[in-house]
């Protein structure tokens, strides 16, 4: 990433709004000032999400509808005011107060995982033994799904968003064989959720999704598979992302490190900036109703444009960013959270589960070295790698 970092700034100087026309795949431009990429994310009359707000080979989304997945319908992909009534769905789940209900559970989770690391030993890779698990068994906590489908669930989310990765292949003869089979996975394991929670809910998040009603109908199926996969997925995975690299970067600068072990109160700042540092969402498409410009470049009607989050968050038009920092007050952030009209609902309570394990009790207990791997993040051309 060092490099990347290194080769982008320069495309930022010189020619931020960069047009790439790639064989496979239509046409569009990068957007890597945080400016742009921010006003473009708050103008929701001008610029929407739909189901291809994600970058992907021509051929392969193609195919990926023929082997019969469902058109994704998840919040970032949904707008105006099918957006807004999805959204609330769960709005309450994700209100100041309700997550501050929550916390002191996940506070006692972090404090299992911060006894996990002490039990290692003083040497651990942080993002496989603590990042990935703890952030994933906070959301099956919030499903209310047993914690013995934790496994199945890491292994789907890994075939999600690190299907190109080896590592994660398991037996797929290549990434879209493996993208393929765990949504087809999820399919079968949300359908069951689903009837079991219709037929006798909970107080769960699950039951909340399985019988909402947005806008007063019922939830259509593809929407409530996505609602599931999105919150079960990017819930827990851009978390342990952010978690993992704000620690390997407080590893490289000890200081920092320090820093927040000396004055515990950092901790919110620390998740903020964990966020900005790792950029756990990578980039989101998005498109133009009508002909209009970004900075002095013309897009027209229907042109699409790549907020490319990383290079936005090291944008030192907008803040000092060459370096991370605990102790300094919050800087702008761009990522998934972006704009009124388009906002995740894990937004509200994701920094409170990022905060967590930086309590006065782990940040006095970390281990002395570590080596944090990455987790599996979503990887695409002309992202980072």
């Amino acid at each position: 990433m060092d490099r990347w970092h290194t080769e982008v700034a320069e495309i930022r100087r010189t020619n931020p709004i960069l047009r790439v026309d790639l064989a496979g795949f239509e046409p569009f431009w990068v957007l890597t000032r945080y400016a742009d990429v921010f006003n473009v994310s708050r103008e929701n009359d001008r610029w929407t999400n739909t189901s291809r707000s994600v970058l992907a080979p021509e051929e392969e989304w193609r195919r990926m509808l023929d082997a019969g997945v469902p058109v994704p319908r998840t919040l970032v992909h949904l707008d105006g005011q099918e957006h807004r009534d999805h959204r609330l769905v769960t709005n309450g789940w994700f209100k100041p107060a309700a997550v501050r209900h929550r916390q002191p559970r996940i506070e006692a989770l972090a404090d299992l995982f911060v006894q996990k690391m002490r039990d290692l030993g003083g040497e651990c890779d942080f993002a496989r033994d603590i990042a990935q698990p703890f952030t994933l068994r906070v959301i099956m906590d919030i499903y209310g799904v047993p914690e013995s489908d934790e496994p199945l669930m890491m292994e789907l989310t890994q075939g999600l968003f690190g299907a190109a990765d080896p590592e994660f292949m398991g037996d797929a003869v290549d990434a879209e064989a493996r993208l393929i089979e765990s949504v087809m996975k999820f399919i079968g394991y949300f359908n069951a959720i689903t009837e079991d929670r219709q037929k006798c809910p909970t107080e769960d998040l699950a039951s909340v999704i399985a019988n909402g009603q947005p806008g007063g109908c019922p939830m259509g199926d593809a929407e409530r598979l996505w609602y599931y996969i999105i919150v079960a997925t990017a819930g827990h995975d851009t978390t342990s992302y952010a978690l993992s690299g704000g620690m390997e970067a407080m590893l490289r600068d000890p200081s920092q490190l320090r820093a927040l072990r000396d004055d515990p109160e950092l901790a919110g700042n620390a998740a903020e900036e964990c966020i900005r540092w790792a950029s756990p969402v990578r980039h989101f498409l998005r498109y133009a109703t009508e002909d209009t410009m970004v900075g002095d470049v013309d897009i027209p009607e229907g042109g699409r444009v790549l907020l490319s989050y990383p290079s936005a968050n090291r944008d030192r038009r907008s803040s000092e960013t060459r370096c991370i920092s605990m102790c300094e007050g919050p800087t702008p952030t761009s990522s998934y959270r972006s704009g009124p009209g388009h906002t995740s609902a894990l937004a509200a309570s994701s920094p409170v589960e990022r905060s967590a394990p930086c309590s006065p009790s782990s940040v006095s207990s970390s281990p002395t070295s570590s080596r944090p791997g990455q987790p599996s993040g979503p990887s695409h051309p002309l992202c980072p790698e």
